[in-house]
């Protein structure tokens, strides 16, 4: 065919070999090969790279052996004698194939790079400028003060600032300062000497050195006491510090980033907080906003772990029903991101194979007061008054979720039209099964005129 570059071998061992050491968009083989079978190159072409399209070829077909061909992944099967033409054609629907899956994957690219780093999702405006921020300090060595409500994923921030840095080769150390009392919290930054207290029964290292070259994140750094707060800041002055027990004073390279759901300059000014401290740790300051001010981000957030906990718990759930999503997008979310998360993955655990996500599905309960059951104490939506006198004003789709959906339909329709219906086709293309597919089509009212109507070519 025009515009491909094309390596022939005369036996099917050889081209084993071949597939081996390179990759190829099409493998051309004939069932009866000697050295090996043809089905042996499929098998090993799909098993090395599951994009590899194969086209088998053979003077021998029958039903067996092209069912056998077409479950082992094969694009197509074609019988001898047959015209030149025939072949090339299927070729060149290879090619169109191969091509409109790269734009594909290209336009999925796109959006990743858009809206998510390291795992930190966002297409709300407030969030694509946090995301931008971490990407520049990610490069310095500045002190990061990180600042939220819980669940919004200041951890996350903290993990994106390290695996961006030079110091990524070197320990991300964390710290919970919230879940250690005074006494210990000391030991557990700075180590101690053997004896230094009861209980001290060997030398240990504390967190500082622990992280040396790399980085120290420190949760919850509102909650350390005025002892620990003078301490901490002769290490961010000085760079030294000592053991508990110890005079010997230990150097320090560590890049600190500390993150805290509390507001620290009301903190200073109640005397809680030491000011020369807190405008040491405020030296580069990173505002995650609560998931109720990202409203955009909230289906962008939950189709991402929905698919994800699908894949660990094994299940193939079809996306969310209306009314999940409406419901969705009603809550204010107090737990934020990690209260959406561990919705979508109940929903997971709840939710029936091959079928959408149903409100019962997320908030837990099969009476489910938003589709008119008893309300339930312990479920979030029934205490923001989803049903009753005290109703929240009806969430249609955001700007978002539609210009998502809109270019869904236009795309699936633009590739239907370009491999002239054949859903077969297109689902490759698209990375769907054939049986989605088609519920995407009835779902867009995609006509029947770009398939048969009924999932199949």
């Amino acid at each position: 065919a025009v515009g491909c570059d094309v390596l022939a071998v005369p036996t099917g061992t050889d081209g084993i070999e071949a597939i081996r050491e390179k990759t190829f968009d099409l493998v051309i083989t004939d069932l009866r090969l000697p050295g090996t079978d043809g089905l042996s190159v499929l098998r090993t072409a799909k098993g090395k790279e599951s994009q590899t399209e194969v086209l088998v070829i053979t003077a021998h077909g029958s039903v067996d052996t092209a069912v056998e061909a077409m479950k082992l992944g094969a694009f197509d099967y074609i019988t001898k004698p047959f015209q030149m033409d025939e072949l090339l054609l299927i070729v060149e629907r290879v090619g169109s194939m191969i091509m409109l899956r790269r734009e594909n994957q290209d336009l999925k690219h796109q959006l990743e790079e858009k809206f998510c780093f390291n795992g930190i999702l966002g297409a709300n405006s407030q969030m694509r400028a946090v995301l931008e921020k971490i990407k520049l300090v990610a490069e310095t060595d500045s002190t990061v003060l990180i600042v939220g409500e819980s669940g919004t994923g200041k951890e996350l921030v903290a993990n994106a600032l390290h695996q961006n840095s030079a110091r990524k080769g070197y320990p991300l150390i964390k710290v919970s300062c919230a879940a250690l009392p005074e006494s210990l919290l000391e030991a557990e930054l700075f180590g101690h000497e053997k004896g230094a207290f009861t209980g001290a029964l060997r030398q240990r290292r504390g967190r500082f050195e622990m992280a040396n070259r790399g980085t120290l994140f420190l949760d919850e750094i509102g909650e350390i006491s005025p002892v620990v707060q003078v301490k901490l800041l002769r290490v961010l002055q000085e760079r030294t510090f000592e053991r508990v027990g110890s005079n010997e004073p230990i150097e320090t390279d560590v890049r600190l980033v500390c993150a805290t759901q509390k507001d620290l300059r009301k903190e200073v000014a109640q005397g809680r907080f030491r000011e020369d401290l807190f405008y040491r740790l405020n030296v580069v300051p990173i505002v995650v906003p609560p998931l109720r001010q990202r409203q955009e981000d909230i289906m962008v957030i939950a189709e991402h772990v929905l698919e994800t906990c699908s894949l660990k718990l094994n299940k193939h759930l079809r996306g969310f029903s209306q009314q999940a999503r409406e419901l969705l997008l009603r809550y204010s979310y107090p737990g934020n991101v990690r209260e959406l998360e561990n919705m979508v993955e109940r929903a997971v655990a709840l939710g029936r194979d091959q079928a959408a996500v149903q409100p019962p599905d997320l908030c837990g309960f099969q009476s489910c007061p938003y589709l008119g059951g008893v309300q339930q104490e312990s479920c979030g939506f029934c205490s923001e008054g989803l049903t009753g006198g005290k109703k929240k004003k009806d969430a249609t789709l955001t700007a978002l979720a539609a210009a998502r959906e809109s270019f869904e339909k236009d795309y699936i329709v633009s590739v239907l039209e370009r491999v002239d219906g054949s859903r077969t086709t297109a689902s490759r293309i698209l990375g769907l099964s054939r049986k989605a597919l088609w519920e995407k089509c009835k779902r867009y009212g995609i006509p029947s005129a770009h398939g048969d109507g009924g999932g199949g070519d």
